[in-house]
């Protein structure tokens, strides 16, 4: 018993062992420390510039000139121009034809390289293959499409060479066709990769006993695939979305000043100093976009899916 006394005061108790050591800082504080830059780099980047954007949509403007004020003239004549509406509209339809195509095609490439394609190595060089005309800028990649849709150029120069036209076809560059074309190039990548990240967590157990339960292929995708890719397609959905709307550039190009969204009119308005009107129509677009995005979430819960 003497012996065991000594080396029952030496040991350390099991309290004082799994004591944590003390932190020199509050959790609290080392939170927002944590988020603090981050918090500030949106606050003064994204949300400053957003509400000058709005404070300014309420301002008179002559010339080149604008004062302080809170007028609802600049909305008005939003909602009430013939012009400005037909732009709204022309954008909506090139985001709706674009989101149809690109979710089409993107499901389908997705589903080839998850599904199809067995070996994570073929399936890694399939994608970074895709990605290879994103190494270059778009305005390379948007002027490539001129030569190639021209009324001389390559895809004429084949239509005709088949004889099936008697002359070349006009439509191919300058129109609606070309811009919603370089729309598709561009942004099908956008719509693929959510997609197969989603599609990749899919359990393969769940497709082995559909099959055993005499599931056949369209079954399959049908009811176990395309439910648990809509994570996937819902993100998807939102990066084309976000991007058609917003874009200024292809339609100028390819379009041939024959055809305009809501930015191309925002541009024509900062290049006339008209900046109230322009900033009420970037808050309208903003408005937009965003119903659309809640919409989408709405449909989808992608928190609780990305949880999952």
């Amino acid at each position: 018993m003497s012996l065991a006394a000594p080396l029952l005061r030496s040991a350390p108790s099991t309290k004082a062992a799994s004591r944590k050591p003390a932190r020199p800082w509050p959790n609290w504080l080392v939170s927002w420390l944590q988020v603090g830059p981050l918090a500030l780099v949106l606050l003064f980047m994204f949300v400053m510039p957003l509400i000058f954007v709005v404070v300014v949509s309420f301002f008179d403007y002559e010339r080149v000139q604008i004062y302080p004020a809170f007028l609802l003239d600049n909305y008005a004549e939003i909602f009430t121009s013939a012009v400005t509406g037909r732009l709204y509209l022309k954008t909506l339809e090139y985001a709706a034809i674009v989101e149809a195509i690109t979710l089409v095609l993107g499901f389908f490439v997705a589903y080839y390289l998850t599904f199809h394609v067995r070996t994570l190595r073929w399936r890694i060089i399939l994608m970074l293959a895709c990605t290879i005309p994103f190494f270059t800028s778009n305005v390379i990649r948007m002027i490539s499409w001129i030569p190639f849709l021209g009324r001389n150029g390559i895809l004429n120069d084949a239509v005709m060479a088949t004889h099936l036209v008697n002359q070349p076809l006009d439509f191919l560059l300058f129109s609606d066709f070309a811009v919603i074309l370089a729309y598709v190039h561009i942004f099908t990548l956008m719509m693929v990769a959510p997609i197969v990240n989603s599609m990749s967590k899919i359990d393969r157990s769940l497709i082995a006993a559909a099959r055993d339960a005499g599931a056949n292929e369209w079954m399959i995708v049908r009811d176990i695939i395309l439910p648990l890719s809509k994570t996937g397609m819902a993100l998807g959905s939102v990066l084309v979305l976000t991007q058609v709307m917003g874009d200024y550039y292809i339609v100028r190009v390819l379009s041939g000043g024959k055809s305009a969204g809501v930015v191309s009119g925002i541009a024509t308005q900062l290049n006339a100093f008209e900046y109230p009107p322009a900033a009420a129509s970037s808050v309208v677009l903003l408005v937009i976009v965003l119903a659309l995005v809640i919409g989408i979430f709405s449909i989808v819960d992608v928190r609780k899916e990305l949880a999952e």
